[in-house]
């Protein structure tokens, strides 16, 4: 029995710290409702509302500026405040944020529904971005969120397909965060496959390589002429680096595949006798009418 209370003790406890780390980084705001609890202290443990200016009213000490603090640092306020009016000469004081005010978060870029959404407590990503509709086709799959505060840290979530991963490692989203789905990486297959255009890298690494966009683009066509396929990559410069690849070689393992990056072009020729001589500008070029293709 006695190790039965000791292993829930312990599972609450780690719980209890999980939360607690998680909340450690919160700014109390305006509208927060609050729990101040005083150790062997039971009179003073309070549930204060903090004003619009700030201040929660605490009994025995009357207003006391809390908002832009974190519950940590409260707490050591508070402890401060107590010692200062002689009220408790050791006190250990605990606060934590019981109900959040009703705040904003913007879901913003490729989501089905962008906008603002209230919430009053910490929500995970996966719920928010359930929220805006979920993400769209050409999203990225690296979510980016923008801490609500001074400091606006940016937290990255990566979502994955696999859903244990997805789950394990959910990050929260507060209230009055910014929650941003980037548009993902394109990359295009032109010339003499079955279909040419412009492929999403929104697998679990956001990264294709040449065999890859080839086979999504249905493999090659009989007239194609793999032998002068060629990747045209834009250099930082604005300039396009054009270079021959062989697929053939590819294909065989005789070379290894070529890792693309986003906005690379692979075009193959249609014959010897059309498409070869086409520059890497004219390929570049017909990039605009190039259909868009998800998987």
């Amino acid at each position: 029995m006695r190790a039965r209370s000791l292993i829930l003790f312990i599972a609450i406890s780690s719980s209890s710290m999980l939360m607690r780390a998680q909340e450690g980084r919160l700014q109390i705001g305006p509208g927060d409702l609050l729990h101040v609890q005083v150790f062997n202290t039971p009179e003073l443990e309070q549930h204060p509302r903090v004003s619009e200016s700030g201040d929660a009213q605490l009994e025995f000490l009357g207003n006391v500026h809390l908002s832009g603090m974190t519950p940590s640092e409260a707490a050591k306020h508070i402890e401060d405040q107590l010692i200062a009016d002689q009220l408790v000469l050791h006190p250990q004081v605990t606060v934590s944020i019981e109900q959040y005010a009703t705040q904003a978060v913007s879901v913003l870029g490729e989501v089905h529904q962008p906008g603002s959404y209230q919430i009053t407590a910490p929500r995970t990503v996966i719920d928010m971005l359930a929220l805006a509709g979920g993400l769209t086709p050409a999203a990225d799959r690296t979510i980016t969120i923008k801490r609500h505060g001074a400091d606006g840290e940016k937290i990255n979530y990566f979502l994955s397909n696999n859903a244990n991963a997805a789950f394990d490692k959910n990050i929260l989203v507060n209230p009055g965060d910014t929650v941003l789905a980037e548009k993902a990486g394109i990359v295009y297959v032109l010339g003499d496959v079955r279909n040419p255009g412009g492929y999403v890298m929104d697998d679990n690494r956001s990264q294709l390589t040449a065999l890859q966009m080839i086979a999504h683009a249905g493999g090659l066509n009989k007239t194609a002429v793999p032998a002068h396929a060629r990747l045209i990559r834009k250099k930082p410069d604005g300039s396009l680096d054009e270079k021959g690849i062989q697929i053939a070689k590819m294909q065989n393992g005789k070379d290894p595949d070529i890792p693309l990056e986003a906005g690379d072009i692979v075009y193959i020729p249609f014959s010897y006798l059309k498409g070869i001589g086409l520059g890497a500008a004219g390929i570049t070029a017909s990039v605009a009418s190039a259909a868009m293709y998800t998987y």
